[in-house]
């Protein structure tokens, strides 16, 4: 009789990650310094310090440019109009904990340890993160052509990601590791971001939602935007960016998590560690079902906290 699955939750300390170079308020001198143009995305607060236009697709675009150009030495950095621009420090701080993981576990050294990314949209951010950190190796995937190209170009314009990333496209959409994994390859890890949404419409309502938000708090501060240039109702996906499949699919966070839990098991040789974000809390336990189903041997929720925002990963072997 098989040994039931250990599961363990993680809380870590509030804030992000002490290795995380996002701490603290943005240095708009240097980001400025490094990308000019976000200069005129600058807005004042009530107190008359310098903050971002958040509420702008073309400011949070901007920001990010001048993030990875600054902290990570990335200088080639774009993605086609309408894709997700993530926020850096949050997706910096998951792969500083999946780190921790590796090292707690003494899987590989640095150099050596080779990861894959699930879904890594055309921004390429964890390939990028982890290159530049930790010196990892990243296969990076996508069901998206755009994506991938974007993200090829991206690895090849950068001499410090050059030879460390390599994007697959995955061809059938109902996969997550067969056709990308090859045969006789190894990882040390995987990382994911799974679409929260399950449908277009849901996706449209929740960056509504945001958008409702950043103006009243926006409003709240006092602080001058440029929103009422840069932001509709009518549109809400051109503010926060995201295609199809970077923001939903059929049955949401909870189906695809349950799919990449079912398939996990078939590549328990080939992978350490399997790893994915869960953005609803109430999936944990959801999750926690599927791998016990799938005969994971051990899982971990990894907690994290930025602020206000709460949120968490879970980690799983077979091993």
């Amino acid at each position: 009789m098989s040994q039931p699955m250990k599961f363990t939750k993680i809380a870590t300390k509030s804030g992000l990650h002490p290795r995380n170079q996002h701490k603290g308020n943005y240095d708009l001198q240097a980001l400025t310094a490094v990308v000019p143009e976000l200069k005129q995305w600058l807005v004042k607060t009530p107190k008359g310090t310098d903050s971002i236009d958040f509420s702008s697709p073309q400011a949070v675009k901007l920001l990010n440019k001048a993030l990875l150009a600054h902290h990570y030495g990335v200088l080639q950095w774009d993605i086609p109009e309408g894709y997700l621009c993530p926020p850096i420090p949050g997706r910096a701080d998951y792969i500083h904990r999946v780190a921790e993981l590796l090292q707690l576990e003494n899987i590989g050294s640095d150099s050596t340890v080779k990861v894959l990314d699930i879904g890594t949209g055309a921004n390429i951010v964890y390939p990028m993160i982890g290159v530049t950190e930790y010196q990892w190796q990243f296969t990076a995937s996508d069901i998206d052509p755009v994506s991938i190209e974007c993200a090829s170009t991206i690895a090849n314009s950068n001499s410090v990601l050059s030879g460390n990333i390599e994007p697959r496209l995955q061809a059938n959409p109902k996969f997550m590791f067969k056709n990308i994994i090859r045969e006789n390859e190894y990882y040390h890890v995987t990382v994911c971001n799974p679409p929260f949404h399950k449908s277009l419409e849901e996706a449209s309502k929740g960056t509504q939602r945001k958008l409702d938000n950043l103006s009243a708090n926006q409003q709240k501060r006092g602080a001058k935007t440029h929103a009422n240039k840069q932001t509709s109702k009518s549109s809400p996906a051109l503010n926060f960016g995201g295609q199809k499949a970077e923001l939903w699919c059929p049955g949401g966070e909870a189906a695809f998590l349950k799919n990449m839990a079912h398939e996990s098991q078939f590549y328990a040789e080939q992978v350490a560690w399997f790893t994915s974000l869960v953005s609803k809390k109430e999936n944990v336990r959801w999750m926690r079902k599927c791998l016990e189903k799938a005969g994971a041997k051990e899982a971990r929720v990894i907690e994290m906290s930025q602020g206000q925002k709460k949120s968490r990963f879970v980690a799983w072997t077979f091993n």
